[in-house]
């Protein structure tokens, strides 16, 4: 006897059988048992979820000679001859191979005959959005008005494809995806009847694997036990299906969250010898990687044992959102780079590598953005710590304040007892970048305590020895009125700041110092 497939073998014969479906097998059944049925049907849906099935089984119910509550009873002459297709009344097409205008016209001319031994004459059209547009248009007239001993029933993965004048004519059916759980107990009773011992995480490994189809899922178990073994695990399910180790998948996004070049690369070393292919891995990681961010969300996932679940967790709590956000665009921008590359091998170090230094890069303005943070806590913190000690309270003076500013400058002209220290003094300086400290500025007090201050004249002040960074920070405008505020507050004078090199800033103060020397007035302008 002739081997048949898992998926045929166990292909459902009532509408009962149906998996996660009800909301179609109930109308449907409604539906016959009033002899209400449509004369044009269309069932859209994804691949394994049941369309063909639904189909014949409907042809089979609305012929069968004895019928109980909508269902065909499979064993009357009709039911049988429909079965091992010998029935000449109820015609499959494959649309995909029979495509052209001569076979809908042939349809057309058939559809004039009454059913030899059926009720109805059946035409059950598979993958219909593959007809051309003759075709389509070939088939509008029929399948508006039909003779009353013809049906149609139409099946397609992509009912967006079909013309609007064809979806107006029929009954549409929508197929979901089938849920986690009606795969898993559908495959329980296919498992007991073929007398295969499976784990429970191997069948939640399957339903996850076979997202929301069937079919997949049947395959999927059908290849587990094609080695004679009756007896499936978990881990035989994912190396079957070439599902890369978990531990490979965790160690390289690891190593992308960490920035560490040396492990990435280590790893793929390791997936090339275990005879991975790197698309497919680069696939798996992107997976992982979307997975870290669910869990991120919710804090829950399928497919994973608790042993797993740790580490996703760990690599969780090393990350942020929008990072994750980003390795994913990046992984992806590689998965299309590394397609159609003869090199897969060197693509793919060298686009993760990118993408860790491309992370490094990006610390810089995180660590600025993050610093901001810190001090808008400190600032929160600072006033706290005022109301709970009074022998330690100062006051606090916030940059956004600008009416007390303008009241603190006032004030300090009218008064003339504030005496005016020389700024080249370095101790001054530092009474300076104190106040910063004590305003909760930790950023500008850690990168102006060892700066360089010279003054230029009277209305400004320059300053050198800083990092590019700290340039860029001073430079800021709320961070630079802060500087011009605390220089108001110690010196009672009004004075702007300017970020030089050591040898500028020497060349002007001594250009200042010889026209002293002279007794002669001078402004010097910064252009």
């Amino acid at each position: 006897m002739a081997y048949t497939a898992l998926y045929r073998k166990f292909r459902p014969l009532k509408f009962e059988e149906f998996a996660g479906q009800e909301h179609i097998t109930k109308t449907l059944k409604n539906q016959i048992i009033a002899d209400r049925v449509g004369h044009a049907y269309l069932f859209n849906g994804g691949r394994g979820t049941g369309k063909t099935s639904a189909a014949k089984v409907l042809a089979r119910a609305i012929n069968c000679l004895k019928p109980k509550d909508g269902e065909p009873c499979n064993e009357c002459e009709i039911c049988k001859e429909i079965l091992n297709g010998s029935l000449t009344d109820v015609v499959e097409m494959d649309a995909a191979s029979n495509n052209s205008v001569e076979d809908i016209r042939s349809i057309r001319e058939e559809v004039n005959f009454l059913p030899t031994r059926a009720k109805y004459r059946v035409y059950i059209i598979d993958e219909v959005h593959m007809l051309s547009t003759g075709a389509f248009n070939a088939l509008l007239k029929t399948l508006e008005e039909p003779p009353d001993h013809v049906k149609f029933i139409l099946a397609t993965t992509e009912p967006q494809k079909l013309p609007s004048t064809i979806l107006s004519r029929c009954q549409r059916f929508d197929f979901k995806k089938i849920q986690e759980q009606d795969i898993i107990r559908r495959l329980k009773i296919i498992c007991e009847e073929s007398n295969i011992t499976i784990t429970e995480d191997a069948l939640k490994t399957i339903a996850v694997l076979a997202e929301g189809g069937m079919r997949d899922a049947i395959s999927i178990l059908e290849r587990c036990v094609q080695d004679g073994d009756k007896e499936i695990v978990d881990s035989k399910i994912k190396d079957l299906v070439g599902i890369p180790k978990i531990e490979y998948i965790h160690k390289i996004a690891e190593s992308i969250i960490e920035k560490n070049e040396e492990q990435a690369l280590v790893v793929t070393e390791e997936v090339i010898n275990d005879g991975k292919d790197l698309y497919n891995f680069l696939w798996e990681i992107i997976k992982y990687i979307r997975d870290v961010l669910i869990y991120k969300v919710n804090g829950k996932l399928s497919l994973y044992n608790e042993e797993e679940l740790i580490k996703v967790k760990t690599v969780s709590d090393k990350t942020e959102k929008e990072e994750l956000f980003n390795i994913i665009s990046k992984l992806s921008e590689l998965e299309n780079d590394i397609k159609w590359s003869s090199q897969k091998n060197i693509m793919f170090e060298a686009g993760i590598l990118k993408l860790i230094n491309y992370k490094k890069n990006k610390i810089e303005q995180d660590f600025i953005n993050r610093l901001d943070i810190i001090e808008k806590k400190i600032n929160n913190r600072i006033v706290n710590l005022n109301n709970i000690n009074e022998n330690v309270k100062k006051e606090v003076i916030f940059t956004n304040d600008i009416q007390k500013e303008k009241k603190l400058k006032s004030e300090v002209r009218q008064k003339d007892q504030i005496p005016k220290k020389e700024f080249k003094n370095i101790e001054y300086w530092k009474e300076v970048v104190n106040n910063l400290r004590e305003k909760g500025k930790i950023t500008l007090f850690t990168n102006l305590m060892n700066a360089k201050v010279t003054e230029i004249n009277d209305m400004q002040i320059g300053i050198s020895g800083v990092s590019s960074f700290g340039k860029r920070l001073i430079e800021q405008p709320e961070n630079e009125r802060e500087i011009t505020k605390s220089i108001l507050e110690v010196t009672g004078r009004e004075m702007h700041i300017k970020i030089e090199d050591e040898k500028n800033m020497a060349s002007e103060t001594k250009g200042a110092n010889e026209a002293q020397d002279f007794d002669m007035p001078i402004n010097i302008i910064d252009e």
